[in-house]
């Protein structure tokens, strides 16, 4: 059997390509690999008497294909389904292709590969040069074919034979009045609005004589067909070759048309995984921002365009630099001594950092003069070659807020590109050689301030996008901006479900909630002094209302003093990149992002990063926050991120950190699902010994942990209703290996409270006896009775229990405390006081023990009815209990 089909996403090219391989192969299937353009698929709508039988990719059976025909493509996965039978034995295949071959090509069996203006015309040719008769509506959509890829025969890839198959085409009846109205599509209302970005942001540069012409967009949902707006935009201006990228849901879409040999659009787009050819090709990016497929596209058409400026001959040389051994003092008096503001720091030959004037100040603020300056350096840098374009220092520069570039050859310091060499070559050079390529204020629209409406219609529910759209019109009629931010935002964007509403107010965060709680009911508990305030809604649900404000710190750990400020300043105070996202829901703007500090990319990357080096300094909680965000999300904390935080630990900042702060990070870390892996990582990282410097994560602690880690996942598939409070059993894992003493004084360290504190104290002792007691009668016997399993459990809480059967690492003790959680601790005697006093039993130390005896009868099973329960109860009154003791804990 022989199929002939194309690649997905097919165009014009391979409808009129596979329409004259029908002619060459007949009896052959026509299969589209998967979807069309959307320019296709509205022709077949409107002609469907034009088409001739296509069969589905997924209605063909693969095992019956003996010939394969692949026409307008050689990449294997581009064509579908039908990749899976390339490698079989005795296959033919053959391909009719207008691009080069590549390194990833379609080994063919026949067909012709050859450069020209389309596949369309390599058919054909074919079929003229024998003598093949076409029906109008065959040459119709051939001539489709190569009006579509050769710019209706005006692109510089146009051959002669191009131009000699359209004639041969009009002879057989091809209707160019057809071809014009397909090729000339009505624009719908999104097409229309994506273009009018398109024309606002399109920049076009002179490069070396090379008129570059670039544009960009971002949209919330998909909008088919931009290939045809590129078309437009092409006719409208004289461009030698235009680039656009529309950001679309998660993925960047990119259409590029050339007209001139020096850029060859299918060999850039290779760069995005992309195909086509020299004059139009396409690609789609996965998991890269708009902005940052932005920037690779810049420094592609650079490199293709020769004469671009490098980092060698704008760079700075020699450079001052100063040794890893000077603190921040010192460091102060280097940069004043050279006038600099960044300054490499070396540990003998070798770049270990950057410093900046900014960080230093900041670290003398504090009263760190005398803390070397390795621990506050920057770590992360570009390390630039004599031939690292400039554009990706720009880039570098703008997007990081980095003013500094060191350039080495090899491993050796050479010189250093600052944001002076760089200004000063931007204001100096040629117009259009300067910068990007792209304008990058014009960028900050989409990119750092982009709607994503359309993705909170499909995340959240009904419900709390209701709420959202009642707090947006309360700031409306106040006349104040008013933004969900932090977590919820973050999570919304990963896709992970979060009930906590935090609102920020550009104006008075109190007023605000107090007048919404007017006008939608609920009540409002506020902190005048700091500008928050809680807002309790009807239903029991609580959000939490602040006003923007910035934060600075007197000295490290203590806590902040607070000022209005702008939401710039609001999100600068915030502890993590991920976390500084706003989402402004008034009603003009209601699912526009802000993004001032590259969240939505750390998002993207999975990345936990601070704002500035001194972060943890101010807080040092952060340095738990940064390992919860990091084990909860399944993100990593990024390296100069994970150097300060070891800072931290050297400069012993959290000895700072009162109690009660700590105890709180800790109990959220212990709250988590799986909080093992954290416990890991504050063990990698050197934190446990602030909590007890005797704490270790040694193997036998390890193992407690592991534990119950499966003890928890066992209790949780009990279903049983009470509440248990899982960080007292981790917590109790993770001080098995101190001592009594040494585990008050951790719960002394961290400040818990008195009551709470001597109740972990006397149930680990506790859970310790009765650990004892429980090996020392197994020892002595296989079988315990159920009433003695119900002395020695039920004076334990819950979490003790669960922290006795992970310590125990025993089945059979497993099953014991499963055994009583689910059954014995609900066992009670039916026989209650009045029925022993009506029985004739007087009050006094007794009854307590008949009481006793009757629920360790009922236990053990010697008694199942009330009845029975009676001739026990009478038999022990008039025994006078005296063979009758329940054993006790020993």
């Amino acid at each position: 059997m022989d199929v002939i089909t194309t690649h997905t996403n097919a165009d014009f090219d391979c409808l009129g390509a596979m329409t004259a391989a029908l002619k060459l192969y007949p009896g052959a299937l026509l299969s589209f690999p998967g979807s069309q353009e959307k320019g296709v698929r509205d022709f077949v709508e409107r002609h469907p008497e034009y088409l001739p039988h296509f069969t589905r990719a997924k209605d063909i059976n693969l095992d019956a294909i003996t010939r394969l025909i692949v026409v307008d493509c050689q990449q294997a996965a581009r064509i579908g389904r039908f990749a899976e039978i390339l490698g079989r034995p005795g296959l033919e295949i053959h391909i009719y292709d207008h691009h080069p071959v590549t390194d990833d090509s379609i080994r063919p069996t026949g067909g012709t590969i050859a450069l020209g203006g389309s596949a369309s015309t390599l058919l054909a040719a074919r079929l003229s040069a024998q003598g093949v008769s076409l029906t109008p509506e065959e040459a119709t959509l051939i001539m489709l074919g190569i009006h579509e890829d050769t710019g209706r025969l005006l692109f510089a890839s146009a051959t002669p034979e191009d131009y000699r198959v359209a004639g041969w085409l009009l002879d057989q009846g091809a209707r160019l009045n057809i071809v014009s109205d397909a090729l000339t599509p009505e624009l719908t209302r999104a097409q229309m609005g994506l273009l009018k970005q398109l024309l606002t942001t399109l920049k076009t540069s002179i490069v070396n004589g090379v008129t570059l012409s670039i544009a960009h967009a971002s949209c919330d949902r998909y909008i088919g067909d931009i290939a045809s707006l590129a078309h437009l935009m092409r006719d409208m201006e004289n461009m030698d070759a235009l680039f656009i990228a529309v950001a679309m849901e998660d993925h960047v879409y990119l259409v590029a048309r050339s007209h001139v040999p020096e850029i060859d659009a299918g060999d850039i787009l290779k760069g995005f995984q992309g195909g086509g050819h020299a004059t139009a090709a396409s690609a789609v990016v996965h998991n890269q921002s708009l902005k940052q497929v932005l920037e690779r596209l810049d420094v592609l058409l650079r490199r293709s365009v020769k004469g671009e400026a490098v980092a060698g001959s704008i760079m700075s040389s020699p450079v001052k630099t100063m040794p890893d051994t000077v603190s921040i003092t010192g460091a102060r008096e280097f940069l004043t001594r050279y006038n600099c503001n960044a300054m490499p720091v070396m540990a003998g030959e070798a770049m270990v950092g950057v410093i900046s004037r900014k960080t230093v100040e900041k670290a003398l603020h504090h009263g760190l003069g005398d803390s070397p300056v390795t621990d506050f350096m920057h770590t992360e840098y570009l390390p630039a070659t004599p031939d690292t374009p400039l554009a990706e220092i720009q880039s570098y520069m703008v997007t990081g807020n980095r003013r500094f570039v060191p350039v080495f050859a090899g491993t050796s310091l050479i010189g250093a590109v600052t944001r002076t060499d760089l200004l000063r070559h931007i204001h100096g050079g040629r117009r259009g050689q300067s910068g990007t390529l792209y304008d990058l204020d014009s960028l900050e629209v989409p990119v750092r301030t982009r709607s994503v409406a359309g993705l909170l219609g499909k995340r959240l529910s009904a419900e709390i996008r209701e709420t959202l759209h009642r707090l947006g019109l309360v700031g409306d009629s106040l006349g104040m901006s008013v933004y969900v931010v932090g977590g919820f935002v973050r999570d919304m964007l990963l896709g992970i479900d979060n009930q906590d509403i935090d609102v920020t107010v550009e104006g008075d965060g109190v007023f605000y909630a107090e007048r919404f709680a007017v006008l939608h009911g609920g009540r409002v508990r506020s902190h005048r002094k700091f500008g928050t305030a809680v807002l309790v809604l009807p239903d029991g649900r609580k959000i939490d209302v602040a006003s923007t404000r910035l934060e600075y710190y007197e000295s490290p750990g203590a806590l902040p003093t607070v000022e209005r400020a702008s939401l710039r300043h609001d999100l600068y105070r915030r502890d993590f990149t991920i976390n500084t996202l706003a989402l402004c829901i008034n009603n003009d703007r209601f699912g526009h992002l802000t993004d001032h500090f590259g969240g939505q990319q750390d998002i993207q990357e999975r990345v936990v990063r601070v704002l500035h080096n001194l972060s943890f300094v101010e807080d040092p909680t952060r340095v738990f926050r940064a390992i919860r965000f990091e084990q909860r999300l399944g993100f990593h904390i990024a390296p100069h991120t994970e150097n300060l935080i070891r800072s931290s630990v050297r400069m012993h900042l959290l000895d700072k950190l009162g109690g009660e702060r700590l105890f709180s990070e800790l109990v959220q870390i212990m709250r988590e699902k799986e909080p093992c892996a954290a416990v890991g990582r504050m063990s990698v990282l050197g934190l446990l010994p602030f909590i007890h410097p005797s704490l270790k994560l040694i193997p036998s602690t390890e193992r407690v942990l592991q534990e119950t880690g499966q003890v928890m996942a066992w209790f949780r598939l009990l279903y049983l209703e009470d509440r248990c409070e899982t960080w007292q059993v981790y917590f109790m894992a993770l001080c098995d290996g101190l001592t009594a003493t040494e585990f008050r004084d951790a719960c002394s360290r961290l400040a818990i409270a008195g009551r709470l504190a001597e109740r972990l104290c006397s149930q680990r002792h506790m859970v310790s006896t009765t650990l004892s007691a429980i090996k020392r009668r197994l020892k002595q016997a296989h079988d315990v009775s159920n009433g003695q399993l119900y002395l020695w459990f039920s004076d334990l809480t819950l979490e003790m229990l669960l922290y006795l059967a992970a310590r125990a690492s025993s089945e059979e003790i497993r099953r014991s405390v499963s055994l009583y959680l689910t059954r014995l601790r609900s066992v009670v005697p039916l026989l209650s006081g009045d029925d022993l006093h009506a029985l004739g039993m007087e009050a006094g130390p007794q009854f307590r023990r008949v009481k006793d005896r009757l629920l360790e009868a009922r236990l053990n099973g010697e008694v199942t009815s009330r009845d029975e329960e009676e001739v026990l109860a009478v038999s022990l009154i008039r025994a006078g209990l005296k063979t009758y003791n329940i054993n006790k804990i020993v």
